[in-house]
């Protein structure tokens, strides 16, 4: 096994202070179900409109895994008559929402690896969504924290965090960078329809960082992991779908507010479909590196479905992993999207020793898989 010369030294969380849990996020959900089949009981009788059903926690969590989730914005979001987050518009002159959460995530990653921003040479940012599609959210960022060289945004849906780091590692591999700060601020809430029964859960906020380093200047410290590998792969599928984007006000039919301007997913069809294609992924992934997947000590997935992650793990292992082995956050974060995996190994790695192996894997639209193999320094 034969390691690249990169360490990912430190990761950072930005996490919001609200909290919204089942109860509360059904509790709107159904008071705006009451009120559509209150108002159209006519037309429900006469067939034209089919009436809502209500939503539950207990579904909520039988579907999902998912018992809360932090936001940007509570109030709006449980308002039955918005049933979005209310972030306020910021003049051009002040820093964006997306900047700010994701220079949060970014400062911590930067104190736990122990990297002045000024050493910084690279920047991305790898989200599912952008709040803009220019100036790059990722030189915003690289201006305020006083970052050398370049930045460029990215996105590769929920897997963005694994293709950033592989970019990022080519960079440092191939000498075009030193030292590299990788960022997912994810703020999922702003494109989720809270009005859709099965996808109304889904999501959270957070923001992630991560700063990778030629080995060279990791320093003599047990900190961080050696990435020994990386592994991409996609393939086009419109079961995860979001059409939100500028050639929307260009459409002679256009609908602002149609569904599939905002997170639209056929479920059952992507379980069926992303599950095999994750595990033989991943065990590939460590075949082509001589490893057994027994051997690997912790395996950080994407947080988008506990179930989806029990039947990855299952198909990596050939037995149901433990809680310590594949680690969940989503019960709390839900899925924050290109973020999940990087909260997982966040929360989930201090208790790893010198030459243990991991996993971090993402999924999702595209579809799309990345796998980064890593070794505790």
């Amino acid at each position: 096994m034969t390691s690249m010369p990169v360490v990912l030294l430190g990761t950072g969380l930005f996490t919001p202070k609200d909290s919204i849990s089942n109860d509360e996020l059904v509790h709107t959900f159904n008071q705006y179900v009451a009120s559509f089949n209150e108002q159209n009981a006519q037309a429900i009788i006469d067939g034209s409109v089919t009436a809502l059903s209500e939503s539950s926690s207990a579904f909520i969590e039988k579907a999902s895994g998912i018992k809360s989730r932090f936001v940007l914005d509570k109030t709006g979001i449980l308002n039955p008559d918005i049933m979005a987050p209310q972030l306020p518009q910021r003049s051009n002159e002040e820093l964006s929402i997306q900047a700010e959460i994701g220079i949060a995530a970014a400062k911590d990653a930067l104190n736990n690896a122990e990297v002045n921003a000024a050493d910084i040479d690279m920047v991305i940012v790898a989200n599912s969504n952008m709040q803009r599609a220019y100036p790059a959210m990722a030189v915003e960022i690289q201006t305020a924290l006083g970052c050398a060289g370049f930045a460029f945004d990215m996105n590769v849906a929920c897997s963005s965090a694994t293709f950033a780091i592989q970019m990022a590692a080519n960079a440092i591999a191939a000498g075009s960078a030193t030292r590299v700060l990788v960022i997912n601020a994810e703020i999922c809430t702003a494109h989720l329809n809270f009005r859709e029964r099965d996808s109304h859960f889904i999501f959270g906020d957070a923001a992630t960082a991560m700063v990778l380093v030629h080995q060279d200047l990791a320093g003599d410290t047990h900190k961080g992991f050696n990435v020994v590998d990386t592994h991409l792969w996609t393939e086009f599928s419109n079961n995860i779908r979001n059409n939100a984007g500028f050639l929307n006000r260009t459409e002679i039919d256009n609908n602002p507010l149609a569904a599939d301007k905002l997170f639209v997913q056929n479920g059952r069809k992507v379980f069926k479909e992303v599950c095999p294609a994750v595990g033989e992924h991943i065990i590939s992934h460590l075949h082509k590196n001589q490893i057994e997947p027994t051997n690997v000590k912790r395996f950080w997935l994407h947080q988008a479905n506990l179930t989806m992650n029990e039947l990855i793990a299952k198909r990596v292992l050939g037995r149901p992993a433990t809680a310590q082995e594949s680690p969940t956050i989503l019960d709390t974060y839900a899925n924050t999207s290109s973020a999940g995996s990087v909260i997982a190994m966040h929360l989930h790695h201090d208790d790893l020793q010198t030459g243990d192996l991991a996993v971090l894997s993402s999924f999702g639209a595209g579809y799309s898989i990345g796998s980064v193999l890593l070794e505790k320094r």
